[in-house]
């Protein structure tokens, strides 16, 4: 069923009202509750490598990331902080290099310090870099599915111009 301009219209103007309510929703998400060492460290139950490993699950957490892996990538892994994901892990890797080297803005990986480590002024920049990124994503959603929009209803109006030439040919013969 092709969406009408006024549909298109009507779902971009919600989606965008919606915005607030998705970043507000956010803070509710698994984010939040990874804010911690400890449970970052209970995400990685599962996690393919053993604590001798370079990569071992408390590394892992202390380098920020928690586990949430999928069917296809077992061992997939995100920052709490910057949300970066990364998988295909080795037991040789290190967690802190990988996570500066694949991300270079996280501010957590930058500062490279264990948890317990931090001042309360990192944490608060911390916080405030983690909000910040929240926001991104959410706008960065919102965009794709404008951008989605935009081309249905280009494509709308690009069969409705050739609907009318037609019409106009039938009517001059």
């Amino acid at each position: 069923m092709p969406y009408y301009p006024l549909n298109l219209l009507y779902l971009g103007v919600l989606s965008l009202v919606n915005m607030t309510d998705d970043v507000q929703e956010l803070n509710g998400e698994k984010y939040d509750a990874m804010y911690t060492e400890a449970i970052r460290f209970k995400s990685f139950q599962n996690w393919p490598f053993d604590e001798n490993s370079a990569c071992s699950a408390s590394k892992m957490a202390e380098a920020g990331f928690f586990h949430c892996p999928t069917k296809h990538e077992p061992d997939l892994v995100q920052c709490y902080v910057c949300f970066k994901e990364l998988d295909g892990w080795e037991a040789t890797d290190e967690p802190w290099a990988e996570h500066f080297s694949h991300s270079k803005i996280c501010l957590f990986a930058q500062l490279r310090k264990p948890q317990k480590d931090l001042t309360v002024a990192e944490i608060y920049k911390i916080e405030s870099e983690r909000k910040k990124n929240k926001i991104k994503r959410v706008i960065a959603q919102h965009l794709q599915k404008f951008r989605k929009m935009t081309d249905e209803l280009e494509g709308f109006i690009q069969e409705q111009i050739k609907v009318i030439e037609v019409s106009k040919k039938k009517k001059k013969t």
